[in-house]
């Protein structure tokens, strides 16, 4: 109603919300209520919570800390509070990006056709390549499935995402099988 007050009378801005114009003008000059007083003060401490953290406390942390100095509210308030004054904790770890996919290279073809199921074991066998975070850094594997028995054949684990990473998972299953 605020903004629209400039272009169109407050009588017709009520009857297109359904309300009296007796009723926007009290609600005009109520004074704010305990719950609002409430939250005011409430973000004033989320924020004084959140500048001492130097920024990386998120909603968890700062639930905790109101708690721990006796303040008690939601989690779900402190969401809120926290969302309206535009605070944002840091996320723990940064994406991980390996593949980097050159746009002028062409697919490799799809050798399966995406058939996979076969009726004997050793027909036909699947690769994957994650990482896993450790405490000395990420960490490749490569595991080689059949895809008749769901089995690990092969495996490699190594610090870097070189050909030898998938060569060592593809030996392995050849010499398991």
């Amino acid at each position: 109603m605020e903004r629209e007050k400039a272009q169109h009378a407050v009588v017709r801005l009520c009857q297109v919300l359904g309300v009296s114009p007796s009723g926007y003008w009290a609600w005009c000059k109520r004074e704010p209520s305990a719950r609002a007083c409430a939250d005011a003060g409430l973000a004033g401490q989320i924020t004084a919570i959140h500048r001492a953290s130097r920024g990386p406390y998120g909603v968890p942390r700062v639930h905790a800390e109101l708690l721990a100095a006796g303040t008690r509210c939601g989690h779900k308030r402190v969401a809120r509070l926290m969302r309206r004054a535009g605070l944002v904790g840091c996320h723990r770890r940064c994406p991980i990006h390996t593949t980097q996919r050159d746009p002028k290279a062409e697919p490799a073809p799809d050798l399966v056709q995406r058939t996979f199921s076969t009726s004997a074991p050793d027909q036909l066998w699947i690769t994957d390549i994650t990482y896993v975070p450790t405490g000395e850094g990420f960490r490749y594997l490569a595991v080689m499935l059949d895809v008749f028995s769901r089995r690990v054949v092969g495996w490699s684990m190594a610090e870097h995402l070189r050909t030898e990473l998938v060569v060592g998972a593809l030996e392995m299953a050849v010499w398991t099988r």
